[in-house]
């Protein structure tokens, strides 16, 4: 049994970020960028991070492969206080690669490939999440949550056991399911955190309020729409807030969702109200843009706090 606060599941990657780069080659098979840099992430990665970052106690479930990429993700957890004793390591797959082409206004786009689409059991290792306060399922829609089954077995069973259930959600990449082929398992997820485009994918839908509606509809308790640049809006079954994001100048948006969502779960964990979480949570995505890579700006709770201060007084 697990004496962690908060257990993300989900994938850990290596992203290979190339900001500015310019299309025109200057060789035959050459190619400039203002840089290149090599950064861990995935959402369960990112998410943990940052978590342990805000003073929780964190662990991490999720698998590596035994080459240099993992041993990379498993040391920086490490670094920065991570429960790493439930990665699970083998030489079966490999761990996952990302190419991220990060443009000058903070907007990417990525390649993935096959290693991205193999897929764990975390519905095997329920002890490491009994006893925990809060689990993020990170993300729906991608592995080692792109089959209903696994899906289902998680949230039911740790919803059953009291805790607090986040999910946040990708587009699908190879499995392709919708909002319908895991209908059974929404009522068991507490908080969903979908961005704009995940919202008007999965719903058909244009509006926020009308996004998270549907989502509603299926069962879950509470819907988190990510707005980026616009800021976030947030519904349940007695009441909406939308917040504006805060004017920065951002600089890589990778894995701001994810330190959007641990900042929104830190807060409510610590007895925080929807709206506190919510601004704090905005406030943690927000720093992570202003620099490149996913867990580089984020430091500290009390950093996220003058952050939101310091905001306040510039109105």
């Amino acid at each position: 049994m697990t004496t962690a606060d908060i257990v993300f599941i989900g994938t850990a990657i290596i992203d290979s970020i190339i900001k500015g780069f310019d299309s025109e080659p200057i060789s035959v098979t050459g190619y400039r960028a203002d840089g290149c840099t090599l950064n861990i992430g995935g959402e369960a990665v990112n998410g943990s991070i940052a978590s342990a970052k805000l003073g929780l106690k964190t662990t991490i479930l999720c698998h590596l492969g035994n080459d240099h990429a993992g041993d990379l993700i498993a040391s920086a957890l490490e670094k920065h206080n991570v429960d790493t004793g439930s990665i699970i390591r083998s030489d079966e797959h490999p761990t996952p690669v990302t190419t991220m082409f990060v443009a000058d206004d903070g907007s990417r786009k990525s390649i993935t490939n096959k290693a991205h689409r193999y897929n764990f059991h975390p519905e095997k290792y329920t002890d490491v999440y009994a006893g925990a306060k809060a689990v993020v399922l990170g993300s729906l829609f991608r592995a080692p949550f792109d089959e209903p089954k696994v899906i289902r077995a998680v949230a039911e069973d740790t919803h059953s056991k009291g805790l607090l259930v986040f999910a946040d959600t990708k587009l699908p990449n190879f499995a392709k399911l919708s909002l319908g082929d895991i209908a059974d398992s929404l009522p068991f997820i507490d908080y969903i955190t979908p961005n704009e485009d995940e919202g008007r994918y999965f719903t058909g839908e244009d509006d926020p309020e009308k996004m998270a509606d549907v989502f509603l509809s299926y069962g879950v308790h509470a819907v988190i729409v990510k707005l980026g640049a616009k800021g976030c809006y947030f519904k349940n079954n007695k009441e909406s807030i939308y917040l504006p994001a805060y004017d920065i100048d951002a600089a890589d948006a990778t894995g701001a969702g994810d330190n959007f969502l641990a900042g929104f779960a830190s807060e409510l964990i610590r007895g925080g109200s929807a709206a506190e979480a919510l601004e704090f949570a905005n406030a943690c995505g927000a720093i992570c843009t202003t620099a490149v890579g996913a867990g580089t700006a984020l430091q500290s709770r009390e950093q996220v706090t003058e952050f939101i201060i310091e905001k306040r007084e510039c109105k």
